[in-house]
């Protein structure tokens, strides 16, 4: 694959036109259609969606982007192609349909993962050596022992607390080569201080039963997929009807999306789906309002990456 020379972007300003950039050699290789860079735009610095890969650019004056925001694209081509269509279809500016696919906490450059230190052991010593490092260094020793009983890496600052030692022996240790530490990012889940108990499908009723066939007979057969309305009062079971049809959504391959209203999506609402789907819980994402920036951004990742087979939201999400 040719490393890209220019690239055409659509800015996240209302100028109704795509603008061309060259793409520095050291950029080239982390850029694609669909990344999401910073370039100049006029007199300061703008956002921007690539959507076009160029070897050549009849524009005149072309600057070079500054950054590539991310490792990897945040649109795809399918998904690019679906807002020219909009745009097209609805006399829409293009960068206002890209505006609605992508959340304000992806668009902006500023929140990004959160890094963490993660230590593992590095050389290994002798008996000897580490008797000598008992006598001149005994908190390094005794956090030595403890790094060498890992079995994989852990957070750094984990570890000082359970043994209540601080940053600079960790460091001391680094510098000798005897443990190794690495960033890496670590996933915000608004879920993960709570414990969900395991659930199992209820026994359905007559009427359940005859709803949640229908639903597993369209499942069984795509090419015939159309709208189904589920129709019962409060507290007659949907709720149950909608998680087993869930479930077999799931062991079909497949992904499931359910909507409620932002008053539906309370702790207990979570709780549920939560603990029937136990076995693939980190593959459940939950979006509402009340999630941080920070958890917003690593929910919409999980999903945007494939790792999350269920997504809760907010029709508002």
């Amino acid at each position: 694959m040719r490393k890209p020379k220019y690239i055409r972007v659509v800015v996240d300003r209302a100028i109704h036109r795509e603008l061309d950039y060259v793409v520095p050699e050291e950029l080239a290789e982390r850029i694609g259609v669909g990344s999401r860079v910073r370039v100049p735009f006029r007199d300061r610095c703008a956002l921007a969606t690539v959507v076009g890969v160029l070897e050549h650019s009849e524009a005149k004056g072309i600057r070079p982007i500054e950054v590539v925001i991310g490792d990897a694209p945040i649109l795809s081509e399918q998904l690019l192609e679906l807002a020219r269509w909009i745009s097209a279809y609805y006399c829409c500016p293009i960068e206002t349909v890209m505006r609605s696919m992508l959340p304000q906490v992806i668009r902006r450059a500023e929140v990004g993962w959160k890094k963490q230190l993660f230590v593992q052991p590095g050389r290994k010593i002798d008996s000897a050596e580490l008797e000598k490092l008992r006598k001149r260094a005994p908190r390094q020793a005794e956090l030595l022992e403890a790094i060498s009983r890992l079995e994989s890496p852990v957070r750094a600052a984990q570890l000082l607390r359970q043994i209540a030692l601080d940053n600079q022996t960790l460091r001391a240790l680094v510098k000798r080569g005897l443990a190794e530490l690495r960033e890496e990012a670590v996933v915000r889940d608004p879920h993960a201080d709570e414990q969900f108990i395991a659930t199992s499908n209820l026994v359905l009723n007559e009427e359940q039963s005859h709803a949640s066939e229908e639903i597993t007979q369209a499942l069984d057969s795509p090419e015939n997929a159309r709208p189904i309305l589920l129709h019962g009062v409060t507290g007659s079971g949907k709720t149950e009807i909608y998680l087993q049809a869930i479930r077999a959504a799931l062991d079909y391959g497949r992904t499931a999306i359910v909507l409620v209203p932002e008053i539906s999506l309370t702790p207990q609402t979570v709780e549920r789906f939560k603990g029937r789907f136990a076995d693939v819980q980190d593959a459940v994402a939950v979006l509402h309002s009340h999630l941080s920036e920070g958890e917003r951004h690593d929910e919409w990742h999980k999903i945007h990456s494939g790792r999350a087979r269920i997504v809760i939201g907010a029709r508002s999400a």
